[in-house]
């Protein structure tokens, strides 16, 4: 039974290893052949962002040239997800959607960390040295801790999004909190059409030292996701995904036919005591309608060790073909949930799963219901989605 009130998603912005948009995606993933630099971060494997055309969704060179790249691409998926909607450049549309961004804390200046580093233990007051060059020589931005905002500016700044404006901030988490917000804002009457996604730029030094100090990263050559266990491990992969995502009686309104409908999204969080992640998922997907509600499951999983293994054997008993969306596009933090939450959505659109990613995923021939999305952080966060067909009577 339809609604005037459901979310449906109506444009996706999704770039990442495999290419740029939704045909390129689907390509990719139907003939699955791993995109990832094994020497850049030796001895860690990363999956690179795909050369990006930047003057075709961030025209003006003096935008691109104050963004840093998590910035540039989360502009960039923006531009394409409003293309996708066939919003862009209506400003009177463009003026009242509301945006969700999830975004971390942005990336250091190198040089900058490097030079305080080197003269800190030389200097005759440390301390006072310290303050003045975190005054003068980082950027005010970075020494606020405001950078997670700047994603949601720029989007402004270039495409012209400038009603209500939210940033999350949390890793994996983020991503879910920002679908799950603005799922339950359409639902609500609160919001009519809403830009909601995460950005993340794997390919730098600090993203790599973070998650090496905590001994959760995968070293050596590309393996899948499922495969790294019982060992785990993280493989980091640069993505971007932004959603475009409206009532359905907005997007009958526009005459544009949806890709799917987000019938829920469900977040929670727990101390990861063995079983309560697994229970936590248990009671989201019987909230949202049990294993009948859907054909298929996109797991989130990181490849974190623990989490990972509980989470594949709590998949393994709902008897569902997965897919470990990781394996394809590398583990994005906050911007993992709305990728995984793409995917599903272009599956339904065309009626069908894309192929097993490795050996332990089974096949799916068609996807008559829907396909749950999974997602359980490296250290915190357990959401649940369930994309499932629009049944939009749109006229285009």
């Amino acid at each position: 039974m339809t609604s005037d009130r459901d979310a449906l998603i109506t444009g996706i912005g999704l770039i990442s290893c495999l290419g740029e948009g939704e045909a390129a995606h689907l390509a990719a993933l139907d003939d699955f052949v791993p995109v990832v630099d094994e020497a850049s971060f030796a001895p860690y494997p990363v999956h690179p962002m795909t050369a990006l055309a930047l003057d075709s969704q961030i025209p003006k060179r003096g935008d691109q040239r104050q963004m840093e790249p998590w910035q540039r691409f989360g502009v960039y998926a923006a531009g394409l997800a409003l293309d996708s909607a066939k919003v862009k450049g209506n400003t009177a549309l463009l003026e009242r959607m509301d945006m969700i961004v999830a975004a971390g804390g942005g990336e250091r200046d190198y040089a900058v960390d490097a030079a305080i580093l080197a003269a800190l233990p030389k200097a005759a007051d440390p301390d006072l040295y310290l303050n003045e060059h975190l005054l003068s020589d980082i950027r005010p931005t970075l020494f606020l801790a405001q950078l997670s905002n700047l994603l949601a500016g720029n989007i402004s700044i270039v495409h012209g999004v400038i009603g209500s404006s939210r940033t999350f901030m949390g890793e994996e988490a983020s991503g879910a909190d920002a679908l799950h917000i603005a799922c339950a804002r359409i639902q609500a009457g609160q919001s009519e059409i809403c830009l909601v996604g995460g950005s993340f730029n794997a390919q730098r030094p600090d993203a790599f030292l973070h998650d090496a100090m905590g001994h959760r990263l995968w070293r050596g050559r590309f393996a899948p996701l499922w495969s790294r266990l019982p060992a785990g491990g993280l493989i980091l992969g640069s993505v971007s995904c932004f959603l475009v995502i409206e009532s359905r009686a907005h997007a009958r309104s526009r005459g544009v036919t949806a890709k799917a409908r987000l019938a829920g999204v469900l977040t929670d969080r727990c101390g990861r005591a063995p079983g309560q992640s697994a229970a936590i998922a248990s009671r989201q997907i019987a909230a949202l309608g049990g294993t009948s509600a859907a054909s298929a499951v996109i797991s989130g999983a990181t490849g974190s060790t623990s989490a990972t293994a509980e989470e594949r054997s709590f998949l393994d008993q709902l008897g569902l073909p997965v897919r470990a969306a990781a394996t394809a596009l590398g583990n994005s933090t906050e911007a993992s949930f709305p990728a995984a939450v793409a995917l599903a959505a272009m599956s339904i659109a065309r009626g069908k799963l894309f192929p097993p990613l490795e050996p332990a995923e089974h096949p799916c021939d068609a996807l008559p219901t829907g396909v749950f999305v999974t997602s359980w952080g490296i250290w915190r966060g357990e959401a649940t989605a369930l994309v499932v067909p629009a049944q939009e009577t749109g006229r285009g």
